[in-house]
């Protein structure tokens, strides 16, 4: 294992100008998407749809790496450069989804498992072949009325301890995943509580399996009342509730912290990220790596039509440009306009 290589790695996947684009959708998640636009869900149109986003003038300002699912980690643009290459000679690095899902966490009702520790070292080291230089792997946490259980919770963040442990060995630079969900009426300060909590299990476990620090990179949710939940909170609010979260729970070693979008809408992604950052300085790099705030307009825009690429692109790199100005507090409301 190459520590130097693992953490210059992270240090430059995500800047103060760069941050992740999650094209990581699974077949049954992109097929949703395509059935929302009349698409056909298909390998040859999730082909042409990635291509776009690949492809799109000037990604490479703004957007630093691309976690990309199995299928797409192994497909080609129409002039037969095979992705990774096409994203590399842009200077961007690509990124892929290890993990293969949730399973029901036996006795436990409403409690997740995620899978995919069994060939792991093998796949990572397909995937390091493929082009990949840094990985994902996603736990679900759930809220709504009750407390999350504790076996389900350690058993994922056990997982997760597991798995940045052998992306490393594999020279791999792990992207951790804890998200709390936004699903329920719960509060805020519910959210704060079960992040909090969350996220004390997930760096015992990091600290047991000897996972260095400097060299992975977190991924968790901003912290936000549940989605049926009837108080509303301003940016400001969620950011001050975010980065007290982060200050209290998160080792100052770890280069970056990314936040998903998680059933946020791109606008609020983009004004709570810009909150969080107006906060600063802080002592990581507090950026974003959003998968449908990022593409819903895209796809809206596309609508699986040859023709529509052009215009499907711009509102592409109009996203991920105000979402780079948030990294340095720079967003303002009227650019949606523009």
């Amino acid at each position: 294992m190459d520590k130097k290589y693992l953490v210059k790695t992270a240090q430059d996947l995500v800047t103060d100008t760069k941050g992740i684009l999650a094209a990581d959708e699974s077949t049954g998640t992109i097929k949703k998407r395509f059935d929302n636009i009349g698409v056909e869900s298909t390998p040859e149109n999730h082909r042409r749809y990635r291509q776009l986003l690949f492809t799109t003038p000037e990604i490479e300002k703004y957007i630093g790496g691309v976690i990309m699912f199995d299928e797409t980690i192994r497909q080609y643009s129409d002039d037969g450069k095979h992705f990774p290459e096409l994203l590399e000679e842009r200077g961007i690095m690509t990124g892929i989804k290890v993990d293969k899902g949730k399973v029901d966490f036996p006795n436990f009702p409403k409690e997740k498992l995620t899978k995919g520790l069994d060939g792991l070292e093998e796949k990572l080291e397909e995937y390091r072949e493929l082009g990949a230089r840094f990985s994902k792997w996603r736990a679900v946490i759930p809220v709504g009325g009750g407390s999350v259980a504790r076996p389900a919770l350690t058993a994922n963040m056990k997982n997760l301890a597991i798995y940045a442990a052998f992306a490393q060995n594999a020279e791999i630079v792990p992207i951790v995943e804890p998200e709390v969900l936004i699903d329920g009426d719960h509060s805020v300060e519910k959210c704060e509580k079960v992040t909090r909590n969350t996220l004390e299990v997930l760096f015992t476990e990091l600290y047991d399996y000897k996972v260095i620090l400097e060299g992975l990179i977190l991924k968790v949710n901003m912290i936000v009342p549940g989605r049926d939940n009837p108080n509303k909170l301003s940016p400001k609010e969620i950011a001050e509730h975010t980065v007290r979260v982060m200050k209290d729970s998160v080792s100052v070693a770890v280069p970056s912290v990314v936040y998903l979008s998680g059933g946020l809408s791109p606008v609020q992604s983009t004004e709570y990220l810009d909150a969080i950052n107006k906060l600063g300085p802080h002592p990581w790099e507090l950026n974003f790596s959003f998968g449908r705030a990022l593409q819903e307009p895209v796809l809206e825009a596309w609508q699986g039509k040859d023709e529509n690429i052009e215009i499907a692109q711009r509102e592409f790199i109009k996203r991920a440009k105000l979402n780079s100005l948030a990294l340095k507090g720079e967003y303002r409301s009227e650019m949606e306009n523009e």
